[in-house]
């Protein structure tokens, strides 16, 4: 109870060993990188498994691209896959190459260059990358394309969805839990079905905690914008809120920014994002997209590879909730204690998000 990041590394490796997902810069660049066998990458904990378990054809160099609506370095959601993409490179002697701060325009012609150069797997990061992964697929066959976050499948087009909700629930107890105006508030970027679901997680797990909070919430209209994100966190905070959540990606750095600016509590997404602000965000809801990509890429690997949509959550390793750091004595016990039974609930499937992709 007192170490939250240590519960979420037990209950990872206990679910692992049962079953034996913007940017600094608008422009869009792309990166290749060769195998560095003597480089050591650092991924989150939750991403490593056994060297007995990672199988793939010795005798081929797989070529792996990823496809980044921001910045690979933007300290949440980008950053978590391009983690993975080195993972593969590290792990897998994999050649790696990357692009990143595609707009949709650009994604059809970003996967269809690297099909066309010979890639074996191209992964796009985030539901808007399924529609164009479906559209270049039926042109390259022999290349099998991975969409996190995606509802899209074909033969050679695989989804693996992170039940993001998951965290989002979580952050919305925290944040009831720490509220003292009854009122808080949630920035998302585009609105999508996988950000949606996030949103509406955390409104239910505020409510669950609280049943007569308000929750204002806000789409911001871009993963990149933090000026946009910060506006918006600013309006609620101007009208009660003293928890600001998100799932926005680098325009949700935004709304930390204002909370911290405020001196209001924040919740991170995607990635720890504490090191944003450590004196206001509470704790953050962590995707484990490097755990998510090895487990995608190692289908491809050993030869299971079937187009399909995939979910994984807390019992897969796929989701958990980062240490309160500094702020854990900010928190109540009883606060904590609560969290902390719902997390393991959730892991061991005594307890279900509702998966709502709706706009409320």
């Amino acid at each position: 109870m007192k170490n939250l990041k240590k519960l979420a590394a037990l209950v990872l490796a206990a679910s692992m060993a049962a079953a034996s997902l913007a940017g600094c810069s608008k422009n869009t660049e792309t990166k290749t990188e060769t195998p560095k066998t003597s480089e050591t990458t650092e991924t989150s904990e939750a991403s490593k498994t056994s060297d007995a378990s990672k199988t793939t054809e010795t005798s081929k160099t797989f070529k792996v691209a990823l496809c980044l609506s921001g910045a690979a370095n933007d300290m949440g959601w980008c950053q978590s896959a391009y983690e993975g993409l080195k993972l593969l490179e590290s792990d897998y002697g994999c050649e790696i190459a990357y692009t990143e701060n595609l707009t949709p325009d650009d994604i059809e012609a970003a996967f269809a260059d690297y099909a066309a150069n010979g890639f074996d797997v191209v992964i796009g990061h985030g539901y808007e990358f399924g529609d164009p992964a479906i559209e270049v697929a039926e042109q390259y066959p022999d290349t099998k394309f991975i969409v996190t976050e995606g509802e899209v499948s074909a033969d050679n087009v695989a989804s693996y969805v992170t039940k993001c909700e998951e965290g989002g629930y979580i952050m919305g107890m925290l944040a009831a839990g720490m509220s003292k105006s009854n009122k808080i508030g949630f920035v998302g970027p585009i609105q999508g079905a996988s950000l949606v679901k996030i949103m509406n997680g955390f409104e239910d797990g505020a409510k669950s905690v609280k049943p007569d909070i308000e929750v204002q919430t806000a789409w911001t209209g871009s993963f990149t914008d933090t000026a946009l994100g910060k506006e918006a966190a600013q309006a609620m905070i101007d009208n009660g809120a003293d928890v600001i959540g998100h799932c926005a990606n680098e325009s949700g750095t935004g709304a930390i920014n204002a909370a911290k600016e405020a001196k209001v509590y924040a919740t991170g997404d995607s990635y720890d994002q504490n090191g944003l602000a450590p004196e206001t965000v509470l704790s953050s809801s962590v995707y484990h997209i490097p755990h998510v990509i090895e487990v995608a890429f190692q289908t491809v690997a050993d030869g299971s590879f079937a187009g399909g949509i995939y979910d994984l959550g807390m019992k897969d390793g796929a989701v958990s909730i980062a240490s309160y750091h500094e702020l854990e004595d900010k928190i109540p016990d009883e606060v904590k204690a609560e969290i902390e039974k719902k997390v393991l609930a959730i892991a061991a499937g005594e307890f279900t998000v509702t998966c709502d992709t709706k706009i409320r």
